[in-house]
């Protein structure tokens, strides 16, 4: 996929060519908006001509082709004469019209055409250039069908999710809907806006556009794009909360992790270290020995959850990259080659990782919000961080707490594996064993959702804490005395949002009345979720998670023979 700036509208011109997608490409172009268009490089095209007329071949030969002149799964041994082999195709997308539940967010189906359609321009799926244009029609008009969270299983893929797409980009059917205009019509009627008439399916090309994990891997696309920026948020949420609790800088000095060099460690040390001792704190003390180990371990506890995140960001960038058909269509050699490229293990055992990992961090967090509420833990900050103690009633942050503990347990909850639970007998026994990708990534995002709404909680209870903390030490409420710039942007965007001014005369909750903590934690999260400026103000934080990636990326395969396969 390559980017053209259009400098009449300053818009984006994505040219989806089969070339390898970044992950954060993919969720940027969900959530912008973006002009479209198919790569006419004539190798591009020629390939893909030559995928298509394979199978025209092996239709009029009689070849026994799986899902093309039989049966699909377990009927596979079912003949489907040449005369059917197209009529199967489109009965397919009505075999399939098996969704349930909620609509998924636009954006994972945003996210997932574009997956498609990069993928079947590798030219290894014998469809039609046509049928992939329509994708780019949909996204370019902002065309998004919708798709229901229930109905794959990852083990041939999401067939279901996926032909929910196939169905209102051919039209071969009323019974689906699309957003258009900010209406919900029906398939046939967005066709028309389009300019677009319905469309016959061809030999394999409902297989084509059905069978593959570009659903299940777009969700998680999604979802590690706003935990790469929860991660850049509670990171220095955490220095801010460190920096309250008057930790202790000896715990992160170098030479620690150098003697226990695992890279996430050493990298959260070093983070830690520029956030929170620059001069005048360079080397602190608090008086205690040592911290207790929340505070003092900080490093070898984030550390793995670092490298893991690293891992899970490659494993989905591989993932969507892949063509996970079946059959697969060599051109170079003219054959057709039954797999397994559908499964979608890989991207269900990500998320259950990453589901884990993002219940460990939020855990992590809710043992400092205990010990910053508790003051022969905190140091000497007020019990509940109330703000005017001398109100008998003023309870702080108490109810704030309480929320946090009803949160947290479902973000651990969350973080037990799906995967393991799959059925042994789906599909007539055929599909005996199967990822659960659909599945492990919509509770992914689930769980991304929560963490934001946790995340708001911890902001407010790093704020306050702060404030009381400049209060102890150094006279008065104005929390930004004790932070380096790097933190300072943060704790400044917090009052922002609010409609709040920091300034020293008093601490972010003072009265308890004062102010409506729901409503709070509503514009917080709200913020979060559109990126917007406590995102931006930690962007040094996001993107140092960029720099940690481990070294295979998706660029890896750019090298490529004439089939578009790494050699």
């Amino acid at each position: 996929m390559s980017e053209i700036l259009s400098s009449a509208t300053d818009l984006k011109t994505i040219v989806i060519d089969g070339a390898p997608l970044s992950l954060f490409e993919v969720t940027r172009t969900s959530a912008e908006h973006c002009r479209f268009e198919l790569s006419e490089d004539p190798e591009i095209l020629s390939r893909l001509r030559r995928a298509e007329e394979i199978i025209s071949v092996a239709v009029n030969e009689g070849q026994n082709i799986y899902g093309v002149t039989t049966g699909f799964g377990s009927l596979a041994d079912v003949v489907v004469p040449p005369a059917f082999a197209a009529r199967s195709q489109n009965n397919l997308l009505s075999f399939l019209a098996t969704g349930a539940g909620e609509p998924i967010d636009a954006r994972h189906v945003r996210s997932a055409m574009l997956l498609r359609a990069n993928m079947l321009m590798r030219g290894q799926s014998g469809i039609r250039l046509e049928i992939i244009d329509r994708f780019v029609r949909f996204l370019q008009a902002g065309a998004t069908p919708v798709v229901r969270e229930l109905g794959s299983i990852g083990a041939s893929g999401d067939l279901v999710p996926l032909a929910t797409i196939a169905r209102a980009i051919t039209g071969q059917t009323d019974y689906c809907q699309v957003e258009l205009d900010d209406e919900t019509i029906d398939g046939r009627t967005a066709l028309d806006r389009l300019g677009l008439e319905p469309i016959e399916l061809k030999p394999k090309e409902g297989l084509a556009i059905v069978n593959g994990t570009s659903f299940s891997a777009a969700v998680a696309a999604n979802a590690c794009g706003e935990v790469r920026n929860l991660l850049g948020l509670t990171l220095v949420t955490n220095a801010m909360i460190l920096r309250a609790l008057n930790v202790q800088s000896a715990p992160f000095d170098a030479f620690v992790h150098e003697c226990k060099p695992h890279p996430g460690q050493m990298w959260v040390a070093q983070r830690m270290r520029e956030l929170l001792f620059q001069p005048p704190n360079h080397h602190y003390t608090n008086g205690h020995v040592q911290d207790r180990y929340s505070l003092r371990c900080f490093p070898q506890y984030w550390g793995p959850s670092v490298e893991a995140f690293a891992r899970i960001c490659d494993t989905v960038e591989i993932e969507m990259n892949a063509v996970s058909d079946n059959p697969l269509i060599d051109t170079i050699e003219c054959r057709i080659v039954q797999n397994g490229n559908f499964l979608g293990q890989y991207i269900a055992q990500a998320m259950d990782d990453l589901r884990t990992h993002i219940g460990m961090i939020a855990k992590h967090l809710d043992v400092q919000i205990a010990q910053m509420v508790s003051p022969e833990f905190s140091l000497g900050l007020p019990a509940s961080l109330r703000g005017n103690e001398s109100l008998s009633y003023n309870m702080g942050l108490k109810g704030l707490q309480i929320s946090a503990n009803s949160i947290m347990p479902m973000l651990t909850w969350y973080g037990n594996p799906l995967t393991s639970h799959y059925p042994t007998h789906a599909e007539q026994f055929n599909q005996n064993i199967n990822g659960l990708s659909w599945g492990s990534a919509q509770l992914a995002w689930k769980s991304v959702q929560l963490f934001q709404s946790y995340t708001s909680v911890a902001l407010i209870f790093a704020v306050q804490a702060l404030d009381l903390r400049a209060r102890t030490n150094l006279g008065h409420y104005d929390g930004r005395k004790l932070l380096s710039p790097a933190m300072q942007s943060l704790y400044e965007c917090v009052y922002d949002t609010l409609g709040l001014s920091p300034g020293g005369k008093k601490p972010l909750v003072y009265d308890d009345a004062d102010q409506w903590l729901e409503a709070w934690l509503a514009q917080l999260t709200d913020n979060i979720r559109e990126e917007g400026s406590l995102v931006m103000s930690v962007q040094h934080a996001v993107d140092a998670f960029d720099d940690f990636r481990l070294p295979r990326h998706a660029n890896d395969f750019n090298t490529t023979d004439d089939r578009g396969c790494r050699p």
